[in-house]
């Protein structure tokens, strides 16, 4: 398999779902801008995302993917099928039951998480509604993880990168369409929730059947508890779900806080970190698809300098590309905010606030990356113990950095926490990997990162430069020279990261030949 070429093929899927999302954003924020309401909704769409992490692409994937793997090459095709059809079933029933009891409990979910809602009757009311309409949309997205952890393990990476699109699309026409002849606008966001996981969920099963793993759901659950590989999923599944509730706890935790503050903190957030996922998204998440099944394969067949020398590429390449997106993102928060979101009810005191949360975030974006590129090299292993010892010390510090940093940052230092609590995730990831003999780095990475450093220190300086140019709220009366004038900063930009990368040495070739490899 060509690395590159898959990763440009999932990478393009990704841009065009990061595209329309940051669409389905912008449209979001002049609508709606940013209200205890737009909070009501970001807390309850937070809910059933939570959960889907928990139990469907977290911890399911951590889980199912290497055993899947172990299976296509060790055990045959029918034997693989079987797999397929009772995973299927058990989790089926897992996400109905999940579905109905958090439908029952609702308000308590609601008030654990966000307490602050408590002290604004009518946007609890509305989070606790929303919260309920959303609810099946764990159990379609529990269907398309197993869906995509089956594609990807068959290389078939495009449709699972692509499906997000769908979920982008409903909430475009949801916000153009629907909303502004609802009683309640908000509520349209909601329907679109579950809309786009139907059409997620249609999209995989033409996929699945073309390559005959369309799984057979059974009505009796306990068919597939009693097969062997289901029994070693669950089993790796409860410290994958024990590791993933460490990281989603302190989401909690943090979305509590922020509904004690100012009105529009989570909102502000959630604006942020739509503009933090388009490198999160195109570099770690496209990576790690890439990388979990190619780990896995290694591992089956115990090539351990493959296996070093794949977690050698994501890496090299991760750097090169997430260090000049954190520069980007801290040096031009503010055209970056006003250019996207300033229109509407999006207002001048939004854009302060969001950009102050984009800064934060771009403290943190390379640990953020790179976790996405560290731990599949112990998924892969199936040792799910190890990331779950890290994710608690992660938990454990992140919540007292907020001690520290929301008292001086308010919003921000939300963001800046959970930004340095990934660099610290990364930073033992990478030492467990060394430590065990499991990573051993390629030559080279001394020149390398020394070329980087100068290339980034260049680009901040023209980053700040040319930002300093350009009036970018004032701009607001002419929105589509503000839109050049942002692509024109971004370009000259890329020329100043580049342009001294290739100046002093670096060539794209390093890479291919390891990607060959």
């Amino acid at each position: 398999m060509n690395l590159h070429k898959t990763l440009a093929a999932i990478s393009g899927m990704t841009m065009l779902s990061r595209i329309t999302g940051l669409a389905r954003e912008i449209l979001f924020a002049r609508a709606f801008g940013a209200s205890a309401f737009t909070d009501a909704f970001n807390i309850a769409f937070r809910i059933p995302n939570l959960l889907r992490r928990l139990f469907a692409e977290g911890a399911f994937s951590q889980a199912f993917v290497p055993i899947l793997a172990e299976y296509k090459n060790q055990r045959g095709e029918e034997q693989t099928k079987h797999l397929i059809d009772h995973v299927a079933t058990v989790l089926m029933w897992m996400m109905l039951v999940t579905c109905v009891a958090g439908i029952v409990a609702t308000p308590f979910v609601v008030y654990f998480i966000a307490t602050g809602l408590q002290y604004n009757q009518d946007a609890f009311h509305a989070s606790v509604v929303m919260t309920r309409i959303m609810f099946p949309y764990i159990g379609f997205m529990a269907f398309v993880a197993l869906a995509g952890g089956i594609l990807n393990t068959w290389k078939e990476f495009k449709i699972p990168a692509f499906t997000s699109v769908l979920l982008n699309l409903s909430f475009i026409v949801a916000s153009l369409f629907v909303a502004p002849f609802m009683d309640q606008p908000i509520y349209a966001m909601a329907f679109a929730v579950v809309v786009g996981g139907i059409l997620q969920v249609a999209l995989q099963v033409p996929a699945l059947m073309k390559i005959g793993m369309l799984p057979r759901l059974y009505l009796n659950p306990a068919i597939g508890l009693r097969d062997e590989g289901v029994k070693r999923v669950l089993k790796k599944m409860g410290p994958a779900v024990f590791a993933v509730s460490a990281a989603q706890l302190s989401l909690m935790i943090n979305t509590n806080i922020a509904s004690r503050l100012e009105h529009g903190s989570v909102s502000w957030l959630s604006y942020a970190d739509r503009l933090m996922e388009f490198p999160t998204a195109l570099l770690g998440v496209a990576l790690g698809t890439i990388l979990l099944p190619s780990l896995s394969n290694a591992h089956a067949a115990d090539d351990t300098t493959e296996y070093s020398a794949l977690l050698d590429w994501g890496l090299r390449l991760t750097f090169m590309l997430a260090m000049p997106a954190a520069v980007g993102l801290a040096t031009l928060s503010t055209p970056l905010t006003a250019t996207l979101f300033h229109y509407g009810r999006f207002d001048t005191l939004s854009v302060a606030m969001t950009g102050h949360a984009l800064v934060a975030y771009g403290v943190g974006l390379i640990g953020l990356v790179v976790v996405k590129i560290l731990a599949p090299g112990f998924y892969a292993k199936q040792d799910i113990r190890t990331p779950v010892i890290i994710a608690v010390i992660v938990l454990i510090a992140t919540q007292l950095m907020n001690t520290v940093f929301v008292p001086k940052f308010a919003h921000a230092g939300l963001a800046l926490s959970i930004g340095l609590g990934a660099c610290l995730n990364a930073l033992l990831l990478f030492w467990g990997l060394r430590h065990r003999g499991i990573y051993t780095p390629r030559p080279g990475w001394g020149m390398f990162l020394v070329r980087m450093t100068g290339a980034l220190l260049v680009l901040a300086g023209v980053a700040l430069w040319i930002a300093g140019k350009f009036d970018w709220i004032a701009l607001q009366a002419h929105p589509l020279l503000r839109i050049g004038a942002l692509l024109l900063v971004m370009v000259v930009c890329a020329l100043a990261y580049f342009g001294p990368l290739f100046a002093m040495g670096f060539r794209l070739s390093e890479f291919k030949r390891i990607a060959r490899r």
